[in-house]
């Protein structure tokens, strides 16, 4: 399935909830079939867009609902909101309100990618009766470790390019040192795919919440998510998760380890040809390393599995 064939199924529709309207799509019938998977995309800022291509997972039966969060792409902007309005548990919230809207509070699966994770991880800790498993795709467990791993590769960059980057925004040649680590650290794929180019471009359109939460560049996590921290409750994750990262992410294998031994019943697939988008850069794996995941649990009937069965070492 490709993404332009996946953006003509399904049905689209809007949450009105307190914070404001949230827009959402379905793909597949959510009445029947696999549990379904609800993906929580990343940012905080981005759409929906560059995750469309996880479509394909509905080919089996099994349904899929991707949704812009509130601020971003579809959704209500709320540009009368002030900068406090942007937190994690808003958007907690607003997970919670879709899934009751949606009728699926009974079994579902979470796939999140980036801060998508990390808003997955936060409703998993309340152990949620219908949640089945998760899915984090190049997430983290602590901010304070993300800083340090990507200062890491900041210094790695050549001299040119960290020098530019030091530099203010507005400086020459700073655009382009950007797009030199973007290029090694969070999208190896060229030309870069549409769908992506779709979501940076909202992102530009309006970054409120991107720089409210995230700050204004991968290079030093400010704002509301500076000193976002979970290890501490990972303990309270009781249900099976899969962790996918690259190698030459810009969340390194160093972050995703604290994930990976904090929850005990994980599995982790390091793709060796992907930086922060493996689902772009070796979609074929990822579809199917997510698949076989998802499968193996709903034949468990959400049980999960053992952490000797579940844990499994990088590869």
């Amino acid at each position: 399935m490709s993404v332009d064939s996946a953006t003509d199924l399904g049905s689209e529709g809007v949450l009105k909830w307190a914070g404001g309207s949230t827009w959402y799509r379905t793909v597949g019938d959510l009445t029947g079939g696999p549990a379904p998977v609800v993906v929580c995309h990343g940012g905080p800022g981005l759409t929906h867009d560059y995750l469309l291509s996880l479509a394909a997972l509905a080919a089996g039966g099994r349904a899929c609902v991707f949704y812009d969060q509130l601020g971003n792409g579809r959704s209500d902007h709320r540009p009368d909101a002030a900068d406090g309005f942007w937190t994690v548990p808003l958007f907690l919230t607003e997970l919670r309100a879709l899934l009751t809207h949606l009728g699926i509070t009974d079994r579902y699966h979470l796939l999140g990618h980036s801060w998508g994770g990390l808003l997955a991880l936060e409703l998993a800790t309340e152990r949620p009766a219908g949640l089945r498993s998760l899915v984090l795709a190049d997430s983290f467990a602590a901010g304070e470790t993300y800083r340090a791993e990507v200062g890491r590769l900041r210094d790695e960059l050549p001299d040119a390019v960290r020098a530019a980057l030091a530099g203010p925004p507005d400086d020459p040649g700073y655009a382009e040192a950007v797009s030199a680590f973007y290029a090694r650290h969070v999208c190896r794929m060229r030309p870069v795919p549409d769908e992506v180019l779709r979501t940076l471009g909202a992102v530009r359109e309006d970054p409120r919440v991107y720089e409210t939460m995230a700050g204004g560049n991968e290079f030093d996590l400010r704002g509301h998510l500076a000193d976002w921290d979970i290890r501490d409750r990972l303990g309270r994750v009781a249900v099976p998760a899969l962790l996918i990262s690259g190698r030459y992410d810009e969340v390194t294998p160093a972050a995703v380890a604290e994930l990976h031994h904090g929850l005990s019943s994980s599995r982790w697939e390091l793709f060796e040809e992907s930086s922060h988008m493996p689902h772009v850069e070796e979609p074929e794996h990822f579809r199917a390393t997510v698949d076989a995941f998802l499968a193996g649990i709903d034949a468990a009937d959400g049980r999960p599995a053992t952490s000797d069965h579940v844990r499994s070492a990088v590869r």
